[in-house]
């Protein structure tokens, strides 16, 4: 069955979909182990570190999960198919999610590692920026209006809100903030590091976990957009017969 502007099919979720909801489950289950469990205790912050690999690998799929904001705003605003509109727009709620995680365990983090809750140092600061980007995105999106319009509209805010993303990553080292650590590596250039094995090999195992998670979010998030339109077109045939 093929539908209008670019949305083809309404097809049950696939196998890819369900073979990766089933491998991230049990991911998740080794993530928590290996960040409780198996990975050391951190020796100046304590067990209170070990929200580091959360913190870290939400921020990675929310730059992730904005990036794929960007390219399919980008194809939207070419070739105007709602299916890139609506990939874009999961891709926000999901990105919010995860800086929303972002900017709760680090306030944790921080009342360990600096005495204060909040401070405004460079990337707390830009990351609450973004965050207030995209939560405007998502409610230009919810505004009631034609959605060719509103998708062009919505387009160009993800599209620089997604800017805003380098600007967060360099923060702490265009600034050179003494508060926040450079995480994978150390001095302005980011060389080196000085995370033990185990403890690389956790932050890397929940980074890709997570990074699972929002593909699975994304594919669970798509398919509910396309029943919704399809119940909203379905409504509208059965109101036109009702008039007519």
């Amino acid at each position: 069955m093929k539908h209008d502007n670019g949305l083809v099919s309404l097809p049950e979720p696939g196998m890819l979909h369900r073979a990766l909801l089933l491998l991230a489950v049990p991911m998740v289950l080794v993530s928590l182990y290996l960040v409780f469990i198996w990975s050391p205790v951190e020796r100046q912050m304590g067990v209170v570190q070990k929200i580091f690999y959360f913190h870290v690998g939400s921020a990675w799929n929310a730059f992730l999960a904005f990036f794929v904001v960007m390219v399919f705003s980008i194809l939207f605003l070419i070739t105007r198919k709602r299916i890139y509109d609506m990939i874009a727009g999961v891709s926000a709620e999901i990105g919010v999610i995860f800086t929303a995680i972002v900017l709760t365990t680090g306030p944790i983090w921080a009342r360990s590692a600096w005495n204060t809750w909040w401070t405004w140092e460079p990337r707390l600061t830009t990351t609450l920026i973004l965050f207030f980007m995209y939560i405007a995105y998502i409610m230009v999106r919810s505004l009631d209006m034609e959605w060719q319009k509103k998708g062009r509209l919505s387009a160009v805010l993800g599209i620089v809100g997604a800017l805003n993303v380098p600007i967060v990553y360099m923060s702490i080292r265009w600034w050179e903030s003494n508060l926040h650590p450079v995480v994978m590596g150390e001095g302005a250039d980011g060389a080196g590091g000085g995370m033990e094995p185990s403890m690389f090999f956790t932050l890397m195992f929940t980074v890709f976990t997570l990074t699972l998670v929002y593909i699975v979010l994304m594919q669970s998030g798509v398919y509910i957009e396309k029943l919704r339109l399809h119940a909203k077109k379905l409504k509208a045939k059965q109101q036109e017969k009702m008039t007519g």
